[in-house]
């Protein structure tokens, strides 16, 4: 089952500060807490998922990780998230849950930065660039900072006028419910501005934006795996009327291989041999992602036997030691056999006796055993 984005499970955006992370997660820690919803299943699983979310998000490492490469990251660095709710309270979600009770009412709001639209690019590579980490060069169209107006939406040398709506504040109040409590919301009139503009600008008729499109170069470290999500800052959406520019999220796909299978951090290769080389032995070259190495071969081995090539697999994507190349052998049985091939395989079957296929005569033994 795919994983929510932790900042969607948390209804933060992607800048939020850690104080408005925190003070989201104790709302909705209060809502969905097991002692106020009792033999409540949704909840349960609800209130499992917010302090998963609020652990990765609260812990800066964590989040920086999980800004980069998304869950993918998260699980390469030794986060597997909360099993049950023995972990929740043994972790440090229950240092900031136990004051809960004594601050969701304090402190003051703090207007929030506003920020233009993130962005999202899905890029395929192949598992050979996967491998060796590679830089890509991509073309993202978007809307960027009118480069007339630097994105204040109105002409050069024109003014603007506070906004009669908010008084120039950016945001509107209200009280709601008996205890008064304080509503703020963006201004409807400004968005948030707190001016208005008189004279919009002819180049992007007061948007603050024009269409773009842009070469980025993303890097693509080594190790990297199909969902995983790389951050480049600032290359979103352009920056209007004081905000800051979004992040672009670069989700990665890396293609299936048509001769090597991945397992995290593993590789699986089935390689042919002759029937000779599995009767008699002998040393045989394997390929691997970084070119050719060899292995020998004892005599009498067998159909799917499996060789280990240590450190011949993937890289790890946070530096840890590289995975494995597991080698398995495919016997190939000859066809379109001579009639001197034939002659001397007769010759041999006339020659072979139990002691050369020991495994077929137990099975046989045990066979009529059971069956007789």
């Amino acid at each position: 089952m795919t994983k929510k984005d932790y900042y969607e499970v948390l209804d933060v955006s992607r800048d939020a500060s850690g104080a408005e992370i925190k003070k989201t997660y104790r709302k909705a820690a209060l809502q969905y807490h097991p002692d106020r919803n009792p033999n409540n299943k949704e909840a349960e699983d609800k209130f499992k998922e917010i302090s998963e979310a609020y652990a990765v998000l609260s812990d800066p490492g964590k989040r920086q990780t999980y800004d980069q490469f998304g869950h993918v990251g998260l699980k390469g660095a030794g986060f597997g998230g909360f099993s049950d709710f023995s972990d929740i309270f043994s972790s440090d979600v229950f240092t900031d849950f136990q004051d809960i009770f004594g601050s969701f009412f304090g402190g003051t709001s703090r207007s929030r930065t506003r920020r233009s639209a993130d962005l999202r690019y899905d890029l395929k590579i192949s598992l050979k660039e996967a491998y060796t980490g590679i830089i890509k060069e991509i073309t993202i169209s978007k809307n960027d900072t009118c480069p007339h107006c630097k994105g204040e939406g109105h002409e050069p040398g024109t003014s603007v006028k506070t906004c009669p709506e908010c008084n120039g504040k950016g945001e509107t109040t209200f009280q709601q419910g008996f205890i008064g409590i304080i509503i703020r919301r963006t201004c409807p009139k400004c968005a948030g501005a707190g001016t208005v503009i008189t004279t919009l600008c002819n180049s992007c008729r007061g948007r603050g934006k024009v269409k773009k499109s842009q070469k980025i170069t993303a890097n693509i470290p080594k190790g990297v795996d199909t969902g995983a999500r790389l951050k480049i800052k600032g290359e979103g959406e352009g920056a209007v009327k004081g905000s800051s520019s979004g992040d672009l999220y670069i989700f990665v796909h890396v293609d299936e291989d048509p001769f090597f299978q991945r397992k995290d951090d593993d590789i699986i290769t089935d390689i042919p041999i002759s029937i000779t080389i599995a009767c008699l032995g002998g040393e045989i070259e394997i390929p691997t992602l970084d070119g050719k190495t060899k292995i020998q071969i004892p005599h009498g081995v067998q159909n799917s036997k499996v060789f280990r090539l240590r450190g011949k697999g993937m890289p790890n994507l946070h530096g840890r030691r590289s995975g494995d190349q597991y080698v398995r052998l495919l016997i190939e049985t000859p066809v379109n056999l001579s009639k001197e091939q034939k002659k001397l395989m007769q010759e041999f079957s006339k020659l072979e006796t139990d002691k050369n296929i020991p495994h077929r005569k137990r099975f046989l033994d045990k066979f009529f055993e059971n069956f007789t």
